[in-house]
């Protein structure tokens, strides 16, 4: 994995401790469904990255979302088997009502069919698209730009990151897990949270060593503050891997949230003489080029997904008839 270097991208005009601020990067209990068998908020039309080869009805049929039975598990090649990804799947699970913790909330749940051979095996959980953080909601009149996938896999406005909190349900199973963070830049670094050989729930945390608290001690940089893009971190996957020595077959493991407390990389409220964005309009333009991109590369591929799932499902007709 390639390693985030971020650097913290404001003047600090007091002396004293820095506070942090927490924010929630995604709560699987809020993807549920409800739209149509989807989660609207984070409902996706890819339909036109269609062509004309495709009927209206083939068109309406071309969306997705971060609806949890959406996200998909991802082997290493050398894990990557035929009944490995098989028997591995992501549903959601809800907590029964006497639970001393999150009862009746729904949180993701995953299994896992490692292979048995001897190595090392990686397998990752990861959402159906790599999710945007440019994107803008469609629901909402004059809602922030960029704002639709926050809270829902992404935050913005993320300097130092102080620790990365993530509520787990274990079942004694040795399995070590990690969370993969993307930033602007389309870098990703693991935050490993440790192994899972415990039983109900546990808050696992990252903690960064290197996180300094009193605002005496950091290196201060002045830099530009406009038109530098705020820093965004998306989720990129959930990392679930299992050593050499351990033991192969089916794993599950069931996850609540990520949490995760950083300093802000701006104060946005800092500089508010002359509002430079209304003068020059050029972070506009800047992020309306990045989301393009993303959409491309995003459409392109789940219409790719969707010709395959179509070709599978003519398949299992014939099957079926035959």
């Amino acid at each position: 994995m390639r390693k985030i270097f971020i650097s913290l991208a404001v003047v600090s005009v007091v002396v004293g401790a820095a506070f942090a601020e927490e924010g929630v990067l995604i709560d699987f209990n809020e993807l549920v469904d409800d739209y149509q068998g989807q989660h609207q908020a984070t409902l996706w039309d890819y339909s036109s990255m269609a062509d004309a080869r495709f009927s209206e009805e083939q068109k309406a049929e071309m969306n997705t979302s971060l609806y949890v039975p959406n996200w998909d598990v991802v082997f290493s090649s050398s894990s990557r088997t035929v009944t490995t990804e098989r028997f591995s799947d992501v549903l959601l699970a809800t907590v029964g009502g006497s639970s001393p913790q999150f009862a009746g909330n729904q949180v993701m749940g995953v299994r896992v069919h490692y292979p048995t051979g001897a190595f090392n095996s990686y397998a990752w959980v990861k959402p159906p698209f790599e999710i945007p953080m440019y994107a803008t909601s469609d629901l909402i009149e004059d809602a922030p730009r960029g704002e639709q996938f926050v809270g829902f896999g992404t935050l913005r406005n993320v300097g130092v990151i102080k620790d990365i909190k993530v509520n787990v349900y274990g079942l004694n199973y040795p399995m070590g897990m990690a969370i993969v963070l993307r930033n602007e830049n389309r870098e990703t670094q693991q935050y490993p949270l440790g192994h899972l050989e415990f039983s109900g729930w546990r808050e696992l945390s990252w903690v960064n060593p290197n996180y300094i608290t009193d605002v005496r001690d950091r290196e201060i940089k002045k830099l530009p503050l406009y038109p530098r893009s705020a820093p965004s971190i998306a989720l990129d996957s959930i990392e679930f891997y299992r050593d050499a020595a351990q033991q192969g077959g089916d794993f599950l493991v069931y996850v609540k949230d990520v949490v995760v407390t950083y300093d802000q990389a701006i104060l946005e409220d800092f500089d508010a003489d002359l509002d430079h964005e209304g003068i020059w309009g050029i972070l506009e333009k800047r992020e309306d080029d990045r989301f393009k991109v993303e959409l491309q590369r995003l459409g392109d591929r789940q219409v790719l997904n969707y010709i395959e799932e179509q070709k599978q499902h003519k398949d299992t007709e014939e099957a079926s008839v035959q």
